[in-house]
């Protein structure tokens, strides 16, 4: 009894003296709790809807204002031409547009049936298909409710819903996951195997010997973070050819402006593994950090399953430093919208970002384990 005390006190001593053991014991399970459990949120809210009203009557005012009262949409602004609803959709600045025709007021007040239109961004199909379902049941309320006022019970509604899904017409959710598949894929790849890679130097013994060495820690790190950059760059290339043959996913966009975009992303993703190389003793522990860095925010908190508008606000916060989510605007934007970098240049800015600060952070700490 006495030595099994003591085996159990001298093993208690080591997990306190490990912090990082100790850290992974203890408040990563309730991190992750506290993270997803308020993340994971299968209701979709607050859908950022724009307007163009083309009749400007009481009646189009009270439509639009069931719409925007009805808790599910949030008003995005008014549009004009047919050029600025393009634009709205493809920046991402609304997910859905209402079109009110001319004469809308006069045919309802007339009883002729009328038609309003909703188009809906369908690069997310499960979001767009909640949309579809949502604006059609305010439609017939508000139909019913002019009905009703005007005393009169038709069979054909006042009001029907013309609802066109623009970039997944056929609301197929395989070019909604694809590109979440692709950035999932990529990170994972990146992060743990240049993780692992600085790290099995160090359990080898090796990485006295490269510091005595008149290597710089500059080419040491691109030296190892080349190889894994072209392998990771190829990974995703041919998730990409593989999901246009088996899925039919489309590429209506530029290569270019693709691989640039996967690019950037990846080296984000190599010099987050090299900061977690520069922080984890063995592979093990660079192993935990790699996965539980890149997996679950990729997976949960960059928009790829879960729409980062229905997080609470300070979840939303913490979606800001998971390049997953500005990639994911860049590869949909590329691929399923076929618009030029101007739609997402904050993305790619984010990304960049993103990029030089891990990347110095990581340089930083290798710098002074070098001395």
């Amino acid at each position: 009894m006495r030595a099994l005390i003591s085996v159990a006190r001298k093993e208690l001593q080591q997990i306190v003296r490990d912090w990082r053991t100790l850290l992974t014991v203890l408040f990563v399970p309730a991190a992750i709790l506290l993270i997803y459990g308020y993340a994971l949120n299968f209701d979709v809210r607050d859908i950022r809807i724009a307007v163009r009203d083309q009749d400007g009557s009481r009646a189009s005012r009270d439509l639009v204002s069931a719409f925007v009262n009805s808790g599910y949409f949030q008003f995005a602004g008014s549009v004009q031409s047919d050029g600025d609803l393009e634009r709205l959709i493809d920046r991402g600045d609304a997910r859905a547009i209402l079109v009110v025709p001319p004469g809308f007021e006069r045919h309802v007040v007339n009883r002729r049936p009328t038609t309003v239109q909703v188009i809906i961004d369908g690069d997310n199909a499960n979001t767009a298909t909640t949309v579809m379902g949502y604006a059609q049941a305010i439609v017939a309320e508000s139909s019913a409710r002019f009905e009703s006022e005007l005393g009169v019970e038709r069979v054909v509604p006042p009001i029907a819903l013309e609802s066109r899904v623009w970039y997944n017409p056929e609301l197929r959710s395989t070019l909604f996951l694809v590109p979440g598949l692709i950035a999932f894929i990529a990170m994972i790849t990146a992060v743990i195997s240049t993780a692992l890679s600085i790290v099995r130097e160090k359990e080898r013994g090796t990485m006295e010997q490269v510091r005595m060495s008149p290597l710089r820690p500059a080419a040491f790190v691109a030296g190892k973070a080349l190889p894994y950059l072209g392998l990771s760059f190829l990974s995703a290339l041919l998730v990409i050819f593989a999901a246009m043959g088996l899925f039919g996913l489309p590429m209506r966009g530029s290569w270019v402006l693709l691989c640039v975009s996967i690019g950037i992303f990846l080296v984000g993703a190599l010099a987050q593994g090299l900061l977690i190389s520069t922080i984890a003793d063995t592979q093990q522990v660079a192993f935990q950090v790699a996965v539980l860095s890149s997996f679950l925010p990729t997976f949960i908190l960059s928009g790829f399953v879960f729409p980062i508008a229905n997080m609470p606000a300070p979840i939303q916060v913490i979606t800001h430093i998971v390049p997953a989510r500005y990639f994911l605007v860049a590869l949909r934007s590329v691929v399923l919208k076929g618009v030029g970098a101007e739609a997402f240049a904050g993305d790619l800015v984010a990304l960049i970002l993103f990029a030089t600060v891990v990347m110095g952070l990581a340089s930083t700490r290798l710098a002074r384990e070098w001395r």
